[in-house]
């Protein structure tokens, strides 16, 4: 975690590559697609990231 945020998410990346998808259930390499395909958009400009603390403050006021 002491990491740069660029250093972990290179990280990230390289443990999701050395993942075997045959060895992995549907939801899983679903998970897998999912989370690589908002990595792809947030790179390219797409989307803005919001911290962490912010993205649950939304999700907290959505089900009150």
């Amino acid at each position: 975690m002491s990491l740069p945020g660029e250093s972990r998410a290179e990280v990230a990346d390289l443990l999701v590559q050395s993942l075997e998808t045959a060895d992995l259930g549907q939801i899983d390499r679903m998970w897998i697609s999912e989370a690589v395909r908002r990595r792809d958009e947030i790179r390219a400009g797409k989307v803005e990231a919001i911290p962490r603390e912010q993205a649950l403050d939304r999700v907290r006021d959505s089900i009150k």
